[in-house]
Protein backbone atom coordinates (compact mmCIF):
# COMPACT_ATOMS: atom_id res chain seq x y z
CA UNK A 1 0.00 0.00 0.00
CA UNK A 2 1.27 3.68 -0.80
CA UNK A 3 -0.04 6.47 0.79
CA UNK A 4 -1.15 9.65 -1.41
CA UNK A 5 -0.63 13.22 -0.36
CA UNK A 6 -2.03 16.13 -3.16
CA UNK A 7 -1.34 19.66 -2.95
CA UNK A 8 -0.83 22.91 -4.92
CA UNK A 9 -5.01 23.07 -5.65
CA UNK A 10 -6.29 26.68 -5.45
CA UNK A 11 -8.37 29.70 -7.37
CA UNK A 12 -6.19 30.93 -10.44
CA UNK A 13 -8.56 32.82 -13.50
CA UNK A 14 -8.53 31.21 -16.96
CA UNK A 15 -5.61 31.21 -18.92
CA UNK A 16 -3.30 30.34 -15.38
CA UNK A 17 -1.22 27.67 -14.34
CA UNK A 18 -1.08 25.72 -11.74
CA UNK A 19 1.20 22.63 -10.57
CA UNK A 20 0.18 20.02 -8.24
CA UNK A 21 2.11 17.67 -6.84
CA UNK A 22 1.53 13.96 -5.34
CA UNK A 23 3.75 13.10 -2.42
CA UNK A 24 3.89 9.19 -1.47
CA UNK A 25 5.26 7.49 1.37
CA UNK A 26 4.94 3.64 2.10
CA UNK A 27 5.72 1.15 -0.60
CA UNK A 28 8.48 1.21 -3.04
CA UNK A 29 7.34 4.17 -4.90
CA UNK A 30 9.83 3.67 -7.87
CA UNK A 31 7.22 0.07 -8.96
CA UNK A 32 3.57 2.41 -8.61
CA UNK A 33 2.35 4.02 -11.71
CA UNK A 34 0.13 7.10 -10.96
CA UNK A 35 -2.79 8.32 -12.34
CA UNK A 36 -4.33 11.61 -11.71
CA UNK A 37 -8.22 11.97 -11.92
CA UNK A 38 -10.80 14.39 -11.18
CA UNK A 39 -14.33 14.84 -10.04
CA UNK A 40 -16.94 18.38 -10.78
CA UNK A 41 -19.72 18.69 -8.93
CA UNK A 42 -22.47 16.80 -10.13
CA UNK A 43 -19.71 14.59 -12.45
CA UNK A 44 -18.21 11.43 -12.30
CA UNK A 45 -14.75 11.38 -11.52
CA UNK A 46 -12.34 11.03 -15.19
CA UNK A 47 -9.22 10.34 -15.62
CA UNK A 48 -6.94 13.11 -16.20
CA UNK A 49 -2.95 11.84 -16.83
CA UNK A 50 -1.09 9.05 -15.98
CA UNK A 51 2.49 8.43 -15.25
CA UNK A 52 4.55 4.68 -15.55
CA UNK A 53 6.44 3.88 -12.55
CA UNK A 54 9.56 4.06 -14.49
CA UNK A 55 8.51 7.16 -16.08
CA UNK A 56 9.14 6.33 -19.52
CA UNK A 57 5.36 6.45 -20.84
CA UNK A 58 2.58 9.12 -19.99
CA UNK A 59 -1.10 9.23 -21.26
CA UNK A 60 -3.33 12.10 -21.35
CA UNK A 61 -6.90 12.77 -21.22
CA UNK A 62 -7.98 14.65 -24.42
CA UNK A 63 -9.27 17.67 -23.08
CA UNK A 64 -5.90 18.01 -21.74
CA UNK A 65 -3.15 17.02 -23.55
CA UNK A 66 -0.75 19.99 -24.98
CA UNK A 67 -1.97 21.79 -22.01
CA UNK A 68 -1.48 19.48 -18.84
CA UNK A 69 1.90 17.71 -17.95
CA UNK A 70 2.46 14.62 -15.94
CA UNK A 71 6.15 14.69 -14.07
CA UNK A 72 7.70 12.52 -11.74
CA UNK A 73 10.49 12.60 -9.50
CA UNK A 74 11.82 8.77 -7.96
CA UNK A 75 14.37 10.72 -5.79
CA UNK A 76 11.37 12.88 -3.96
CA UNK A 77 8.79 10.18 -4.23
CA UNK A 78 6.74 12.56 -6.04
CA UNK A 79 4.84 12.70 -9.07
CA UNK A 80 3.71 16.32 -10.64
CA UNK A 81 0.43 17.50 -12.85
CA UNK A 82 1.33 20.96 -14.39
CA UNK A 83 -1.59 22.80 -15.30
CA UNK A 84 -1.36 25.47 -18.01
CA UNK A 85 -3.77 27.52 -19.82
CA UNK A 86 -6.40 26.94 -17.18
CA UNK A 87 -10.49 26.45 -18.11
CA UNK A 88 -13.20 27.26 -15.64
CA UNK A 89 -14.42 23.37 -17.65
CA UNK A 90 -10.80 22.09 -15.41
CA UNK A 91 -12.52 23.28 -11.61
CA UNK A 92 -12.98 19.85 -9.94
CA UNK A 93 -11.25 18.41 -6.89
CA UNK A 94 -8.04 16.57 -8.31
CA UNK A 95 -6.70 13.27 -6.86
CA UNK A 96 -3.60 11.34 -7.54
CA UNK A 97 -3.67 7.43 -7.27
CA UNK A 98 -1.52 4.37 -7.05
CA UNK A 99 -1.02 1.20 -8.58
CA UNK A 100 1.66 -1.22 -8.35
CA UNK A 101 3.50 -2.21 -11.27
CA UNK A 102 0.64 -1.32 -13.64
CA UNK A 103 0.65 0.48 -16.84
CA UNK A 104 -0.67 3.74 -17.34
CA UNK A 105 -4.56 3.22 -17.26
CA UNK A 106 -7.36 5.18 -17.30
CA UNK A 107 -9.72 3.24 -15.00
CA UNK A 108 -10.05 4.03 -11.79
CA UNK A 109 -10.69 0.49 -10.86
CA UNK A 110 -7.27 -0.18 -12.17
CA UNK A 111 -5.45 1.80 -9.13
CA UNK A 112 -5.65 0.77 -5.40
CA UNK A 113 -4.54 3.73 -3.62
CA UNK A 114 -6.17 7.41 -3.41
CA UNK A 115 -4.83 10.50 -2.28
CA UNK A 116 -8.00 12.96 -0.49
CA UNK A 117 -7.80 15.51 -2.76
CA UNK A 118 -7.09 19.19 -4.01
CA UNK A 119 -9.27 21.34 -4.74
CA UNK A 120 -8.93 23.27 -8.17
CA UNK A 121 -10.93 26.55 -9.33
CA UNK A 122 -10.91 28.33 -12.25
CA UNK A 123 -12.50 31.58 -12.72
CA UNK A 124 -13.85 33.00 -16.14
Amino acid sequence: QVRLVESGGGLVQAGDSLRLSCAASGRTFSSTTVGWFRQAPGKEREFVAAILWSGRSTRYADSVKGRFTISRDNVKNTVYLQMNSLKPEDTAVYSCAGRNNGGTSGNTYDYDDWGQGTQVTVSS
